[in-house]
């Protein structure tokens, strides 16, 4: 491919050419899912949907949606292929419950591939960029494999180095002179804490930019949150935001506009739906549902990810007119109702993020002896701190209106909390609600 192929011309049509397009992918998307998915057969089958009615997005409310839970009870009625034709096997990462095994053919890695190749270029990538990839490849995990196949298409170059290990990553800058992490972002403060311990010169460094996964970047203005700004004032590199899941095998990438992960219609239709399964209005917030294109062995239909965002139709000074998706407001099974307050896990991370003398935390959440939803949140730091519990919970009642309760605890006991074995990403919130299973 050449790198015009990147940037798809369909990425720059008007909005009502762009829905047309999407209107008949939908179709052969349907008739794919009616020829070849046990489970969707017998959703269109109950409900008695003729799909010769159905003929664009608009129509389709008429299908019920699918959940996480249809994935977990019925994980193989979604394959479509014989077992043959798959080539790789991912779960997904387990932060909504039970992990879901995946199953993926050449086709579907070749689309992963692409989908990163467009995804990479949004956010500056081109041929000849290197990045050092501090995610894993094993594990059975689905990101760190899209990121070497999509920037290998894209005529990049990757160092698969993993994550953790601050020596070894420094060592590889040093070695190898990539331009770009790709990254959680609070690691990020990591190597600039090593590199400060270890007289390690990192502002005159190669790289230039990181693709940041897992955390949020942004406010819903666009405006870098407070992890965002921590890392901007240490390190004035760029920082992309992105937006995936295993489930849709499609990622939202900013561009160097920094407004909004990027739609790539030709993989993927978008909803926004409130609780009752109907679309909000452009301004809402609203779960993403997603209906994947152009995937063979599990295809989905109308898939409600559990992500709260808003999204935004205005075009984009880079050029694609596609609809932007904003930050991640909140996990829709991990919304806490407290003390007459809803929250999102997110606000309660970016004001200790703010709060300079805790060095880490993880959120609790816990069903008290009332029956309600009650927060403990677990503070570490590296010498005693237990003085400034007042200051800690004038922050949470200036930006929140309530405080929760603080336990003070060694960085060192916190960090075992935040990365258990069982996990591959930092755990940051756990939930022991009743009735609830851990995320």
């Amino acid at each position: 491919m050449t790198k015009q192929n990147f940037f798809p011309e369909i990425e720059r049509k008007p909005l009502k050419e762009i829905r047309h397009f999407e209107d008949i992918q939908l179709q052969k998307a349907l008739t794919y899912l009616q020829a070849k998915s046990p489970f969707y057969q017998e959703m269109f089958r109950n409900n008695h949907i003729d799909l010769e009615k159905v003929k664009g997005v608009a129509d389709l409310p008429v299908f019920p949606v699918t959940r996480k839970e249809d994935l977990q009870k019925r994980n193989k009625d979604f394959i479509c292929v014989p077992r043959e034709k798959i080539s790789d096997y991912i779960t997904t990462s387990g932060t909504a419950g039970d992990p879901v095994t995946f199953a993926a053919t050449d086709k579907d890695l070749d689309r992963l591939a692409y989908n990163e190749a467009i995804s990479f270029t949004c956010a500056g990538g081109k041929p000849g960029s290197t990045y050092q990839l501090m995610t894993t490849l094993d594990r059975r995990f689905m990101a760190g494999l899209a990121y070497f196949l999509g920037i290998r298409m894209m005529g990049g170059s990757i160092v698969r180095v993993g994550n953790g290990i601050p020596e070894l990553q420094w060592d590889t800058i040093r070695r190898v002179s990539p331009d770009t992490f790709i990254a959680v972002p609070s690691f990020i403060l990591k190597l600039i804490e090593y590199a400060g311990s270890h007289h390690i010169d990192y502002l005159q460094s190669s790289i230039r930019g990181a693709v940041c996964i897992g955390e949020p970047l942004r406010n819903n203005d666009f405006s870098l949150n407070t992890l965002g700004r921590r890392i901007c004032e240490k390190w004035p590199i760029k920082l992309y935001s992105t937006y995936a899941s295993t489930e849709m095998g499609t990622s939202f990438t900013e561009c160097c506009e920094g407004k909004g992960g990027h739609h790539h219609p030709e993989l993927i239709i978008v909803e926004f739906l409130d609780e009752n399964d109907n679309p909000v209005k452009e301004g809402e917030a609203g779960e993403v549902t997603v209906t994947t294109l152009g995937v063979e062995a599990m295809p989905l239909l109308r898939f409600k990810t559990g992500d709260i965002c808003h999204f935004h139709t205005e075009p984009c000074p880079c050029g694609r007119t596609t609809m932007r998706i904003g930050p991640v407001i909140g996990r829709k099974n991990q919304m806490i109702k407290y003390k007459g307050t809803t929250l999102y896990p997110p606000a309660l991370y970016d004001i200790l993020d703010n709060i300079y003398f805790i060095t880490n935390y993880v959120v609790e959440v816990f069903t008290n002896e009332i029956g309600t939803d009650d927060i403990l949140i677990h503070v570490g730091s590296h010498t005693p701190i237990e003085h400034r519990e007042k200051d800690i919970k004038d922050h949470f009642r200036a930006k929140l209106r309530v405080a929760p309760s603080i336990a003070f605890e060694s960085a060192d006991h916190v960090n075992v909390l935040m990365y258990p074995e069982s996990s591959r990403k930092p755990v940051k919130f756990i939930d022991n609600r009743e009735n609830r299973k851990n995320s």
